[in-house]
């Protein structure tokens, strides 16, 4: 099923899928979850470098924006089952698209999902750039208290919730270039201190950091710095990652936004990934390092947990 509406800012696709929770291989040691779900297909917020575009994990996308209509029906049916062999993870909602897309104050998937999360006890790490989430957190303090905890974290964690916040950069300028339509990060600043001020878990994600843009020491420096005054438990870091090479693919779609705004650091980002779609294992190790000490003179931790 395809159908179209206009939601305002651009058409959106009303997709029907068969499945909408994905369950990891492992369950991931950075956001401490065992499944994914995403409410829509497609991301309005345009992020330049979004790894979805040109990787092995946009391959089923529609194109452009849509959202999965029957999505909370499939996601009751695939809870269920989990539940009835108790097979309790972190959901990490929004790990492809941002759960809370302008388009969500129209078809409210993310805030069913969430009802149903809640129904079936589940815990849940949300993934967002957007206030929006304001909205839910009645709902989400719910989920908190009512979550079965895996009995590996059980000793680490006593609620059920943690909200992640997404940075690659605390520049508005910079903001504009490579995150068009996303909300800007002070606002993103401000949703994070009233989550924290509500008693939620929160953290930042600065993931993707941009080569000689956003992952020099003095940026870092001020970017948790930031977060740290805004109540931020945790920050996780990773460094930019480009796929493909069609037109809109994130590795043609950063260099070409490098070339219109910053010609000069072509030449050394192409030389850090090389053919390789992220940059050497040195530069990694290395801006690792540097977040890893500069956590540490802020307090906080680099993890989650």
């Amino acid at each position: 099923m395809d159908k179209r509406h206009n939601c305002g800012e651009k058409v959106v696709r009303k997709i029907k899928v068969k499945s909408v929770l994905n369950k990891q291989k492992h369950v991931d040691n950075w956001f401490l979850t065992g499944y994914s779900l995403n409410p829509y297909s497609g991301c309005s917020f345009n992020c330049v470098y979004c790894y979805t575009r040109g990787s092995k994990y946009g391959e089923h996308q529609v194109p452009g924006l849509a959202v999965k209509i029957n999505g909370p029906e499939v996601l009751v049916r695939q809870l269920k089952n989990r539940a009835r062999k108790k097979e309790y993870a972190f959901i990490a909602l929004g790990s492809a698209t941002d759960p809370y897309l302008p388009v969500e104050e129209e078809y409210k998937i993310t805030q069913e999902f969430l009802r149903i999360i809640l129904r079936f006890h589940f815990p849940v790490h949300v993934l967002t750039r957007s206030p929006l989430i304001l909205r839910d957190l009645d709902l989400l303090r719910k989920i908190g208290e009512k979550a079965i905890i895996s009995r590996e974290l059980q000793d680490r964690l006593d609620k059920g919730v943690i909200i992640s916040f997404s940075f690659s950069t605390m520049d508005p300028e910079l903001a504009s270039i490579f995150e068009p339509g996303a909300p800007e990060p002070e606002l993103r600043l401000e949703t994070m201190r009233k989550c924290k001020e509500a008693g939620f878990m929160v953290g930042a994600v600065f993931m993707p950091l941009l080569p000689y843009l956003t992952d020099t020491e003095e940026s870092l420096d001020y970017m948790i710095g930031r977060v740290k005054n805004q109540g931020a438990d945790f920050v996780l870091a990773a460094a930019l990652t480009l796929f493909g090479d069609g037109p809109a693919d994130c590795r043609t779609r950063y260099y070409q936004a490098l070339q219109e705004h910053f010609p000069e650091k072509v030449p050394e980002t192409r030389a850090l990934f090389g053919k390789s779609f992220a940059p050497s294992w040195k530069y990694q190790r290395e801006l690792y390092l540097r977040v890893k000490n500069l956590s540490k003179n802020h307090k906080i931790r680099n993890s989650v947990i």
